[in-house]
C-alpha cells in the first residue's frame, strides 16, 4: 500500500508552490502576460502548467513547510521577485507610452485620448499606436518566450531560499525607472525636433504676415509635420526598440544579482 508522510507532502508542495509564486508574479507584471484581456483563470492555468513543466530542472527547494510562517514569507518573497522581473521589461513599454504622450502633446493631439482597459485609465491615442507596434515587435522577436527563459534562469541566479533578499536590489529597480524618462525622451526627440522647426517657421510667418490666423494655420501644419515625423522614425523604430528590449533582459540579470543575499561566512 502506498503511504505518503507529511514531510514528503510538504516537500512536494514546496517544489511546486515556491516556483509557482515567482511565475505568477511574472505573469502579473510582464507585458503580454499581464494583459487584462487574458482571464485570470487562464493565466493561473498557464502558470501552473509552466511550473509543472519546470519541476525536473528546478534546483532543490528549502526544507520548509509551505504552510508555516517561514514558508509563507518565502512564498510572498517569490511573488515580489517575479513582479520585479516582469517590471524590468514593462519599463520599455512605459518609455514607449511616454514617447507617444510627448509627441502627441507637441502635435496638438493631447486631447485625443480614450479609455484604455489594459492601463485602467485615459491614454493618448498616439501612445496606444506606438505601444501596439512595440507589442507586435516584442512578439516578433519571441520576447514572450525569452521572458520564460529568463524566468527559468532566475532560479539559478537567485535560488529560492530562506534568506531575505537585499534592499539594494529594490533600489536598483527604482533607479531603473529612470529609463522611462530617458528612453521616452530619446524616442520622441526626432519628432519634437521636426515640430520645433515647424513652430519656428510659423512664428516667422506670423511675424511677416500678422493678418494670418495662427490657430487656423498652425494646427494643420503641426499636425501634418508631426505625422511626417512619426512616419520617418518608423524606419528606425524597430532596431531601437529591439536594443531597448535586449537592454531590459540584461538588466534583469543585474537586478537579480543585486537582490541576491550575501553569502554567509
Amino acid at each position: 500500500m502506498l503511504s505518503v508522510t507529511a514531510a514528503q507532502l510538504d516537500a512536494w508542495l514546496a517544489a511546486l508552490m515556491f516556483p509557482l509564486a515567482r511565475i505568477l508574479g511574472l505573469f502579473a507584471s510582464a507585458p503580454i502576460f499581464s494583459n487584462r484581456g487574458v482571464p485570470a483563470r487562464v493565466r493561473l492555468a498557464i502558470g501552473l502548467g509552466v511550473a509543472i513543466a519546470l519541476l525536473p530542472v528546478m534546483p532543490p527547494m528549502p526544507d520548509v513547510p509551505p504552510s508555516s510562517g517561514v514558508g509563507l514569507a518565502i512564498f510572498g518573497q517569490q511573488i515580489f521577485i517575479g513582479i520585479a522581473v516582469g517590471f524590468m521589461i514593462r519599463i520599455v513599454f512605459a518609455a514607449v507610452d511616454m514617447a507617444g504622450a510627448l509627441i502627441g502633446m507637441q502635435m496638438g493631439l493631447s486631447f485625443a485620448i480614450f479609455f484604455d482597459p489594459d492601463a485602467g485609465g485615459q491614454t493618448a491615442v498616439l501612445s496606444d499606436f506606438l505601444n501596439l507596434i512595440a507589442t507586435l515587435l516584442f512578439l516578433a522577436i519571441n520576447g514572450h518566450l525569452l521572458m520564460i527563459e529568463v524566468l527559468v534562469r532566475s532560479f539559478e541566479w537567485l535560488p529560492v531560499g530562506t534568506d531575505i533578499v537585499r534592499a539594494e536590489g529594490w533600489g536598483y529597480i527604482a533607479r531603473a525607472g529612470l529609463t522611462v524618462f530617458a528612453a521616452g525622451l530619446l524616442l520622441s526627440l526626432p519628432v519634437i525636433g521636426v515640430l520645433l522647426v515647424a513652430n519656428i517657421a510659423l512664428g516667422v510667418l506670423t511675424r511677416a504676415a500678422p493678418q494670418l490666423n495662427l490657430f487656423a494655420v498652425g494646427f494643420p501644419v503641426t499636425l501634418t509635420a508631426g505625422f511626417i515625423g512619426v512616419l520617418l522614425i518608423m524606419t528606425n523604430f524597430a532596431p531601437v526598440l529591439q536594443t531597448l528590449f535586449e537592454r531590459g533582459f540584461d538588466e534583469i540579470g543585474r537586478m537579480l544579482e543585486a537582490l541576491a543575499p550575501l553569502p554567509r561566512r
